[in-house]
């Protein structure tokens, strides 16, 4: 096989053993009992992919446009743009849907194998050097710290970790002048797996084209230019996903602002070794191995000064720019991270790689750059001494690793000495990567939310919910106790609970407005268990004390409201329930206790602990603003004069049930005849002579057009005006920024076909002296 080919491949392999070697010594799922069900891993991702997987196989209640399960109807290209796009997601759909973990995991695993062979491909494009050096440097950038601490619960981030290479590759043809049709739509693929760290790559790549054009001298404006427009046609490629993206981003409910503040110096040196694990600091380590050889760059006499000092300046300079204010928010959009506020430290790991190996582009180095680079190595590693963050095992890896690497240097090339040597090499890099992988598999679970694994529970749930559903006659809600933020995605059903970064103001306003719960500061909204909102958001079944209840008080999806104003809400989310329903249905609590026969519901926001009311007794976790509880019911009141025991302050109301009754069968007589949920929107069939409202149960979120007739709010849900003679309401679904998404594409399609053009004209007249054609 030849040696452009073994490398990449030899490369993947290292990253899966590495990976898979260190979730099995975690004993790790799937390796062993404990799970990886973290943070947004099981809220977002994997219920995001299970989304997926319905569509791929026709089984998901809308489309790629509108979402009907989660949120009671939301706009789903943004989140396909945020988390599906990568070209490997589909692959999840080959496995059974109860397997999506595990279909997820093996995404994961392909992604960082793909970041190791993108890498390899790239060194070998960027200089002669052995082939085996070329895979072990590979696969170092793809086991850096930041895709085993950060990217293996954030998968969607792994396509940044390819991208990097990926567009340094571009880079290359830009400065040559070659690829200029392939190029863009390399930019185009990056841009469209992940722009968040397809952005952060770019930015990489540009930096590391700037130092390749000063080394080479050929910093030509010409260069830059073709750079430029190679990039801007890519992004317009890919702009009919980004711009709904970025719109969704504008019309989401706003999360947690952060000041960004530098990680100590100790801290940064110290993530720069194997084994060890902090959410706010970078996770810059690379193997040994890549410390060792940066580090002898500088010191080879051998090397041009210029490249000597470039490579090594450009890691010094993005270590700097990771901890200045202006620079960090230049990596991160200009916007710091809600979360882990260093997520462009796979740059910094790509770059220290690329040094690496150009300190290896005229062999070994010899044993005064050796001894220097080693020298190197230790300094930073005393510098790290100070840091809370070091270990026991880290300083052990890391010495172990660096007497392996450098007697592996100091070894001949040939023979069994040279097999030797890149068992040395290859075996520091598995080692320190895998326990690197097993040590933060650990940290994770106790310092990140974590969540059960799906199992025979979450079956029988998914089961039982699909088993009632009668999208869209009624919605059937997946309930409490919530499993994960997205549990319609996952376990089935048609429900309010949602988590995104594009979950929409308006949605999050309107669900608070009417009693409803969240974490995650108001983007992680929860089932709201009440008979009044299912009874408006035409809910006939939800999953209660562990089975699927069902009830016959609910509305149809469409319902027409008398003439009149659209409800205000007031603080109250009772009086606002009953301002969307049209009717009184709640009683107020006399000297503390409600009639018996009323269902007692108490609203406390910010309330944590046990509420009881009898023997019944109810949890609360509230507190602004990360978290806001949910109304609740404490249960039917039985015994007169009986008071309920709060956790702190809040309101209560009672509910009486024959009063609901009366008013959903009031409004049914005006609801819509038949009702048929399309895939990116809804038609419905009115009773004829009404006039007033058409109100469809669903928030009124940007993008809904309904035919011969604007679209309005009628307390947070989208409504048109009904005028005599209208039998019908005919709406679509269109995500802001579609139209202009799709004209700038087209835009970027016809900048390739010039580009095609000129360039088939450029070689034309090449193939004939003096440009002119003969006979």
């Amino acid at each position: 096989m030849p040696n452009t080919r073994r490398s990449p491949l030899l490369a993947a392999l290292l990253a899966t053993v590495a990976v898979c070697g260190g979730d099995a010594v975690a004993r790790v799922f799937p390796f062993g009992p404990r799970h990886r069900a973290v943070n947004d891993l099981a809220n977002q991702f994997v219920p995001f992919h299970a989304r997926l997987w319905d569509l791929l196989h026709g089984r998901a209640d809308g489309g790629l446009l509108l979402d009907w399960q989660a949120g009671w109807g939301t706009s789903f290209l943004p989140d396909y743009g945020t988390y599906l796009s990568s070209p490997f997601a589909p692959l999840v759909a080959l496995l059974p849907r109860g397997d999506i973990e595990y279909a997820v995991y093996a995404v994961t695993v392909l992604k960082t194998a793909a970041a190791a062979a993108a890498m390899t491909f790239l060194l070998r494009r960027l200089g002669p050097g052995a082939w085996w050096w070329a895979a072990v440097l590979g696969a170092s950038y793809a086991l850096c710290g930041w895709s085993l601490a950060e990217g293996t619960y954030n998968p969607m981030w792994l396509d940044g970790l390819i991208a990097f290479p990926l567009l340094c590759l571009v880079g290359e043809w830009v400065r040559e002048g070659r690829r200029p049709l392939l190029g863009p739509l390399v930019v185009a693929v990056c841009w469209t797996a992940n722009f968040y760290t397809a952005y952060m790559a770019t930015l990489g790549a540009a930096l590391v084209l700037l130092v390749r054009l000063a080394v080479t001298d050929g910093f030509r404006v010409r260069t830059l230019l073709r750079a430029a427009v190679t990039t801007g046609i890519g992004i317009a490629l890919a702009a009919p996903v980004l711009v709904p993206v970025f719109l969704g981003s504008r019309h989401a409910h706003p999360g947690l602002v952060r000041e960004f503040g530098p990680a100590p110096l100790t801290d940064l040196l110290a993530r720069l070794l194997p084994v060890t694990y902090s959410f706010s600091t970078p996770a810059a380590y690379v193997s040994t191995a890549v410390l060792l050889l940066t580090g002898a760059l500088l010191f080879r006499r051998d090397v041009p000064d210029r490249e000597r000092w470039l490579w090594p300046g450009l890691c010094a300079a993005v270590v700097a720019s990771m901890q200045w204010g202006p620079t960090h928010l230049l990596w991160h959009a200009f916007a710091t991270p809600n979360g882990s506020p260093y997520r462009q430290t796979f740059v910094l790991s790509g770059v220290l790689v690329i040094a690496a190996w150009r300190g290896l582009g005229r062999g070994g180095p010899d044993r005064r750059s050796l001894s220097g680079g080693a020298a190197v190595v230790v300094v930073l590693a005393a510098g790290a001494l100070p840091s809370q963050f070091l270990t026991g095992w880290a300083l052990l890896l890391a010495g172990v690793g660096l007497v392996a690497v450098a007697g592996a240097l100091l070894l001949p090339t040939r023979g069994r000495y040279g097999v030797l040597a890149a068992l040395l090499v290859v075996g520091t890099l598995v080692g320190q990567s895998a326990a690197t992988t097993a040590y933060a598999d650990r940290e994770r679970l106790v310092r990140l939310d974590d969540y059960p694994p799906l199992g025979p529970e979450q079956e029988r749930r998914a089961a039982s919910l699909a088993a009632a559903d009668g999208w869209p006659a009624y919605r059937t809600d997946s309930g409490l106790p919530r499993f994960a933020g997205n549990d319609p995605l996952l376990l089935g059903g048609q429900g309010a609970a949602y988590y995104s970064s594009h979950t929409p103001a308006v949605l999050t306003e309107t669900l608070t407005s009417l009693g409803g719960g969240w974490t995650s500061r108001g983007r992680n909204l929860l089932s709201l268990d009440n008979p009044v909102t299912d009874a408006l958001f035409g809910v006939g079944a939800r999953w209660r004390d562990g089975a699927v209840v069902r009830t016959d008080t609910y509305l149809p999806l469409v319902t027409v409201r008398p003439p009149g104003p659209a409800p205000v809400y007031g603080p109250s989310p009772f009086r606002n329930q009953e301002l969307l329903l049209g009717a009184r249905v709640y009683g107020a609590p006399r000297a503390g206790a409600c009639p018996v026969g009323t269902e007692v519901f108490l609203w406390a926001p910010d309330a944590t602990g046990t509420a009881r009311l009898g023997d019944r007794e109810t949890r609360l976790l509230g507190g602004q603003p990360k978290r806001r509880a949910a109304m609740t019911s404490l249960g039917v009141q039985r015994t007169p004069g009986l008071k309920p025991v709060l956790p702190g302050p809040g309101e209560l109301g009672c509910l009486d049930h024959d009063r609901l009754r009366r008013a959903v069968t009031a409004l049914r007589a005006r609801a819509a005849v038949t009702v048929h949920a399309t895939p990116d929107g809804i038609r419905a069939e009115l009773p004829p002579g009404t006039t007033g409202t058409a109100v469809v149960a669903a928030p009124a979120i940007a993008g809904w057009r309904c035919e011969n007739a604007r679209t309005t709010s009628y307390g947070g849900l989208l409504a048109v005006g009904v005028a005599p003679g209208r039998t019908t309401l005919d709406c679509t679904f269109r995500p802001p920024g579609l139209r202009a998404g799709l004209t700038a594409g087209a835009a970027g399609l016809l900048l390739l076909a010039l580009r095609a053009w000129r360039g088939a004209g450029v070689r034309r007249r090449a193939q004939v002296p003096g440009g002119r054609l003969s006979a």
